[in-house]
């Protein structure tokens, strides 16, 4: 087993060392150009890996590297997508804010009378569809509720 993490061991440093540095930018990277240190590390494994770990990419950039924040949490992302959005959406939103706005204005009734009506609209499709469901559940029922009812509609 000794003999086996022996070998293992430095070939993993190595396949890792190499990939690490050749996906380095080059203004990371200390000392070499990038293409020697691939060479050194593929050469001599152990030493080139560690030395490449130790002393050939510059940490303190890539750890200032990392601040990425998710668009969602980015306020700079989020303020420009309300620059992107369409005409027609930004014109929906002025069209939301002045109904909002004319809800509160008791001058302005025409919208309350619309909405009045809409209402009542929907009142009736719901009394439709209550009578139509009984009507079905009767069907099912006269028949045994094994099967479909006829294709006859009341009148």
């Amino acid at each position: 087993m000794l003999r086996v993490l022996m070998i293992l061991v430095p070939l993993a440093l190595s396949i890792y060392a190499f990939i690490d540095c050749i996906t380095t930018e080059e203004k990371e990277i200390r000392y070499l150009p990038k293409p020697i240190w691939a060479i050194l590390v593929l050469l001599f494994p152990l030493v080139g890996s560690i030395s490449w770990l130790i002393v050939g990419r510059d940490r303190a950039k890539a750890a200032r590297r990392g601040n990425w924040v998710a668009p969602d949490d980015n306020p700079e992302f989020l303020n420009s997508l309300k620059g992107d959005r369409p005409k027609g959406d930004r014109l929906k939103d002025e069209r939301l804010k002045d109904d909002s706005a004319s809800k509160d204005d008791p001058a302005n009734d025409a919208g309350g009378e619309q909405r009045r009506e809409q209402q009542e609209q929907l009142a009736r499709w719901e009394a439709e569809l209550k009578r139509r469901e009984e009507e079905v559940e009767r069907r099912e029922k006269g028949s045994g509720g094994g099967g479909k009812g006829t294709d006859e509609s009341p009148s």
